[in-house]
């Protein structure tokens, strides 16, 4: 059986789908990154997947993806009692309400100082400026000091990390030196909250920083500064990583503009959580996830073997017709009034909250809800640019990153929320 990553490095998100249709929708058999492989789609196999006495994580990731986007240590690469107990600092701080508002207002303030500024650059890049946006708010939501003339080369090292995880070349090796640009930045500050020299926050209590640099793992002992400094990563970089997100939905509404009067007016908070919920499900981020074989195992009539490497459509998944009518078609209605499937919608993975799934799918989603609606309240042009989203490139996103110009400044008194800077 031949190996398929030269394959999926060449066909990007299209390589699983296409595999499934000439299999007849059966499970895919093959091999990837030298191991045996199976890929399982559809809903049953996302609960399926996410049984941990069926899928391991430990030894499953790839070491240039964990050195790359994950970082050694973290969350992603555990199992059993040690996941719960690392898993549960995530949730804690990801799953609050009260948090995911705290951070969603200091997003609404940064964008709104950001459009003032947009408006004295002429034409700007969505994409670059959209991660030092995220980059600013999240730092100062979690506590973790960032010079102002540091926000844009941490903004550039958290999207590398991201950009840089599913590719080769010089792609991944930026990641590589981001990643360690990063951790190298974090770690003695984690040191320095340790003998109580680390800024508190804003006094609303414990900042997540804190709280990651206090935590006790299963052992009972604290995380090495490494760890922590990579497990506040894995707070920070996925938040700056809604960037891409963030320009899908610019181009949602520059292709579908009948959309920006509902998100601007009276109804938009409603308007906006579906509308970003249609975007994660629309446009591509995770093309699939994986795990190994824990035990013998059998799926759909086939035998999987202990260690065999078992992948997860995510893609595939949220472009299913028996799940979503018409699923090429941009409808946020999809999701008004209603919940969308848990088994279904897995655009950043899938299964229960206290297992494997991603906890920051709250913080995404109301991020991209607040994007979405300051959007649709700017007045900008487009103009002529590449707006393709290559399906080859992982993660993908349109060519041009989305030039904007001739930006309006906000008018008076329409200013929302506070940014970090002032």
């Amino acid at each position: 059986m031949a190996d398929v990553t030269l394959p999926l490095l060449l066909r990007g998100y299209a390589w699983l789908p296409d595999r499934r249709r000439r299999s007849g929708g059966a499970p895919v058999r093959t091999r990837l990154l030298g191991k045996r492989a199976i890929a399982l789609h559809g809903p049953a196999a996302v609960r399926f997947f996410y049984d941990e006495k069926h899928i391991r994580r430990t030894d499953a990731l790839p070491q240039p993806v964990i050195d790359t986007l994950f970082g050694r240590g973290a969350v992603h690469t555990l199992d059993g009692e040690r996941h719960g107990v690392r898993k549960a600092l995530f949730t804690g701080l990801l799953k609050d309400p009260s948090r995911v508002r705290d951070l969603s207002e200091l997003v609404a303030g940064e964008l709104e100082a950001a459009r003032d500024d947009w408006a004295t650059r002429g034409r700007v890049v969505l994409f670059d400026e959209m991660a030092q946006v995220l980059t600013r708010a999240v730092h100062a939501w979690a506590g973790v000091p960032l010079a102002e003339d540091a926000v844009a080369p941490a903004a550039r090292d958290l999207i590398a990390m991201v950009d840089g995880f599913a590719a080769v070349g010089p792609r991944h090796f930026a990641a590589r030196r981001a990643r360690r640009h990063q951790e190298e930045r974090l770690a003695p500050l984690v040191e320095a909250a340790r003998e109580g020299a680390a800024p508190e926050g804003d006094g609303s209590g414990r900042t997540v920083f804190r709280t990651i640099t206090e935590h006790r793992d299963a052992d009972g002992a604290l995380l090495t500064p490494h760890t922590a400094a990579v497990e506040v990563l894995n707070v920070v970089r996925p938040t700056v990583a809604i960037t891409w997100f963030a320009v899908f939905a610019a181009h949602a509404l520059h292709r579908n503009p009948e959309h920006r009067e509902v998100l601007a007016g009276g109804d938009g908070p409603e308007y906006a959580w579906s509308f970003a919920q249609e975007v994660r499900r629309f446009y591509p981020f995770a093309p699939f996830v994986g795990g190994l074989a824990a035990q013998r195992l059998e799926w759909a009539g086939q035998t999987i073997e202990p260690g065999t490497m078992v992948l997860l459509d995510l893609y595939g998944l949220d472009h299913d017709p028996d799940l979503w009518p018409e699923p090429y078609r941009f409808d946020p209605t999809r999701f008004l009034g209603s919940a969308p499937p848990v088994d279904a919608l897995v655009p950043q993975g899938g299964g229960p909250v206290d297992g494997h799934r991603c906890p920051g799918e709250d913080v995404t989603v109301a991020v991209l809800a607040e994007v979405a609606r300051f959007l649709a309240r700017t007045s900008y042009d487009v103009g002529e640019q590449d707006l393709r989203i290559p399906l080859r490139r992982i993660p993908t996103a349109p060519r041009s990153g989305f030039v904007i110009g001739d930006v309006a400044a906000a008018p008076a008194g329409a200013r929302a929320g506070a940014s970090s800077r002032s």
